[in-house]
């Protein structure tokens, strides 16, 4: 069975190769990512996750299909707190 924190994950490596997510939205993706992949406490881990991601959703650059992605894996993340 596939965790949500797996589910999380999944959606966002998968956004880190849609070619249509600009440059700077990935690195946020990415750092989010590598926040989320670190041992420790993982609420504080999922609160900044999430802040990142929200932060950058709202970029004017960034598709619907990428916005769409980004505001499911925040949602996600949300019900895991």
């Amino acid at each position: 069975m596939v965790s949500k924190m797996d589910e999380v994950i999944t959606l966002l490596e998968n956004a880190m190769n849609d070619r249509g997510v600009p440059k700077n939205v990935k690195e946020n993706i990415e750092e989010g990512l590598t926040i989320l992949k670190k041992p420790g406490a993982e609420g504080v881990q999922i609160a900044e996750a999430a802040s990142i991601l929200d932060e950058v959703s709202n970029d004017p650059n960034l598709s619907v299909y990428g916005r769409t992605i980004l505001w499911d894996a925040i949602s996600k993340l949300e019900a895991l707190k």
